[in-house]
């Protein structure tokens, strides 16, 4: 028996659906908080649906507006909280059009639509981007070793913040000044290189570390558990620095006044591009997933890498 051509498994509970949702994450190679973060944002929206009697094949646009409505004045959510919202609902929509239980994600043109920010390239625009010397006055305000050493490593090298935080101090390779990160579904090339001043703040938080003697291979870690520092910890980390010098305001709904962990991804981008780094090399050294079939053949000598990355990576006095 089917209604409206969809079979009835369309409708079970939303929750069933979104539980199911979770199994393929896990199955398709997504990282636990990335999966953590995607529940939480769709049982929220499990929950408006279920309040005004819905399934989520009788999703429109129209009741898109409503839950973007809802999240925004009802919840308060700010900007990137409400792209979280609708980045794991456009997830889940295509599951479900992958699946057979509606015919298509109507999410993607609603997002495009109402969210200024849509990923098109690398360049966010809109993302908060300091000058080097801005960086530099950043970085050197500084002086917890800890906090430091997690600042210049995210602007020597661009990788993202989980990232950072699977790092263990084996990961380190100190005679190539090179760091091999752990397999993720959104990274190609693991490798990323660092320069003497990401040296010198990394060797200096290490000593700190020995002293602490934490029961953890982890090259981050928290102060009061001596574990692995989570992503809350990290935040904090950078965004106490950047408020104190202006560079983030966290009660603005603008984008381009807050600074977080990904800004140094954006900065790292911008200026080895503004420095005269190729494209493609800035590409292997952000881990861009590769797209076309020619990039599985377009192979990188790491040293001619590794020399373009010293030539381009800017200094910041540190």
């Amino acid at each position: 028996m089917a209604v409206d051509g969809l079979s009835l498994k369309t409708l079970q509970r939303p929750l069933t659906l979104i539980e199911d949702f979770s199994r393929d994450c896990r199955l398709r190679g997504m990282t636990d908080e990335s999966i953590r973060r995607y529940m939480s944002s769709l049982r929220i929206f499990a929950k408006f649906l279920e309040e005004r009697g819905l399934n989520v094949n009788y999703v429109n646009a129209n009741f898109l507006r409503d839950f973007l409505q809802h999240v925004v004045y009802e919840r308060k959510a700010k900007y990137k909280t409400v792209e979280n919202y609708f980045s794991a609902l456009s997830a889940f929509y295509d599951y479900l059009a992958f699946e057979g239980y509606v015919a298509s994600n109507i999410v993607l043109p609603f997002r495009k639509r109402y969210l200024k920010r849509y990923k098109g390239g690398y360049d966010d625009p809109e993302r908060r981007l300091l000058s080097i010397e801005e960086m530099s006055r950043l970085v050197n305000s500084i002086l917890d070793p800890r906090d430091k050493a997690i600042a210049v490593l995210l602007a020597k090298t661009g990788i993202r913040r989980g990232e950072l935080l699977r790092l263990d101090i084996n990961d380190i390779n100190w005679a190539e000044y090179s760091i091999t990160l752990k397999p993720t579904p959104k990274r190609s090339n693991r490798t990323v290189f660092f320069d003497d001043e990401c040296a010198a703040a990394l060797r200096r938080w290490l000593k700190v570390r020995e002293k602490l003697n934490p029961p953890t291979n982890a090259l981050f870690i928290s102060y009061q558990s001596l574990r692995r520092l989570d992503r809350n910890g990290l935040y904090t980390a950078i965004a106490k620095y950047a408020k104190r010098l202006g560079f983030h305001n966290p009660d603005s709904p603008r984008l381009e006044d807050h600074f977080g962990p990904h800004c140094f991804r954006h900065w790292f981008t911008t200026w080895l591009i503004r420095n005269g780094m190729p494209r493609e090399y800035v590409k292997e050294l952000r881990g861009d997933k590769r797209y076309e079939a020619i990039d599985i053949y377009h192979h990188i000598d790491r040293q001619e890498l590794r020399k373009a990355y010293l030539a381009c990576i800017p200094k910041l006095g540190i």
